[in-house]
C-alpha cells in the first residue's frame, strides 16, 4: 500500500555500512522469493538474447533499436516488482503473485509512466548522440554490417571513437543513476510527483557523493559481469540489486 507523506522527503547520511546492510537484506529477500525474482529478471535476459540474435544471427542491426527501447520502457515497472516484494516482506504481508503483479499494473495510473517517459527520452537522446559520435570518427569508414566489419573498430579512429564514446556514455549513465537511484522506489512507496522524486534522488547523491557513486559503480560492474555468461548472471544480479535498492532507499530517505 502506498504511503502518504505530507512533508518533503528528508535525506539521510549514508555510508558503506548502509550499502553492506542493503545488499545483505537484498540477498535475503531474493532467497525468500526466488521464483518471482527470476520471473522479473527473465524479461531482461530474454531481451538480451533477442538483441544478440538480431545482431549476429540475422545481421539486422535495425532490430536493436526497438528491442533496446523496451528496456527503458519496461525497466521501471520491472523494478517495481522487486520493490513490492521487498516492501511486502518488510511489512510482513503475504507474497501473492497476483497481488504483486496487480500493484505493478496499477502503476500505470500513477507517476511511474512519467518516469519511464523521461528514461525513454534520455535513451533516445543518447542513441542520437552515439550516432553523431560514430559519424564524427567513422563516418568515412567502409562498413557493411557489424558482424563483418569489426576490424574497423580496431583502427586508430575506431579506438578513439570507442574511448570518447565510453567517456560520454559514462557521464550519461552517471546522471541517469543520480536521477533514478531512489526515485523509482520512492514513486512506488509515496504519493509524490516524479520531479520531486528525481530531485530528491539527485540531492541524495550530491550529499553523499562518494558512497552513492561507489554504489553506482558497483552496480555497473556487477551488471557487466552478469551479462558476460550469456546474460545468465542477470538472474542473480538483478534481483539482488533490485531488492537492495529498496532497502537503501528506506535507509536514505525518511
Amino acid at each position: 500500500m502506498t504511503q502518504t507523506h505530507p512533508t518533503a522527503p528528508e535525506i539521510n547520511e549514508v555510508d558503506a555500512t548502509d550499502l553492506k546492510a542493503s545488499l545483505a537484506l537484498g540477498w535475503r529477500d531474493f532467497r525468500r522469493a526466488p521464483f518471482l525474482g527470476l520471473v522479473f529478471s527473465a524479461v531482461y535476459v530474454l531481451g538480451g538474447w533477442l538483441i544478440v540474435w538480431a545482431m549476429t544471427a540475422k545481421g539486422q542491426v535495425w532490430w536493436t533499436l526497438p528491442a533496446s527501447a523496451g528496456f527503458p520502457i519496461l525497466g521501471p515497472f520491472i523494478a517495481c516488482g522487486f520493490y513490492e516484494i521487498s516492501r511486502r516482506l518488510e511489512a510482513g504481508e503475504p507474497l501473492v503473485a497476483g497481488e504483486i503483479f496487480g500493484v505493478i499494473f496499477r502503476q500505470k495510473d500513477r507517476q511511474i509512466p512519467a518516469m519511464a517517459a523521461v528514461i525513454v527520452v534520455y535513451f533516445l537522446f543518447w542513441n542520437f548522440l552515439s550516432h553523431m559520435i560514430f559519424a564524427l570518427f567513422l563516418g568515412n569508414a567502409t562498413m557493411t554490417n557489424v558482424s563483418s566489419s569489426l576490424a574497423v573498430f580496431l583502427s586508430p579512429e575506431g579506438l578513439t571513437m570507442l574511448a570518447f564514446g565510453t567517456v560520454v556514455g559514462a557521464v550519461f549513465a552517471t546522471l541517469l543513476f543520480c536521477l533514478t537511484v531512489v526515485s523509482l522506489p520512492m514513486l512506488l512507496d509515496r504519493e509524490v510527483d516524479f520531479v520531486t522524486a528525481m530531485l530528491t534522488s539527485f540531492a541524495l547523491v550530491r550529499e553523499n557523493p562518494r558512497v552513492m557513486l561507489g554504489w553506482g559503480a558497483l552496480i555497473a560492474i556487477c551488471l557487466f559481469l552478469g551479462m558476460i555468461p550469456g546474460f545468465l548472471g542477470l538472474f542473480i544480479v538483478l534481483p539482488l540489486f533490485g531488492h537492495a535498492s529498496w532497502h537503501l532507499y528506506r535507509r536514505a530517505i525518511t
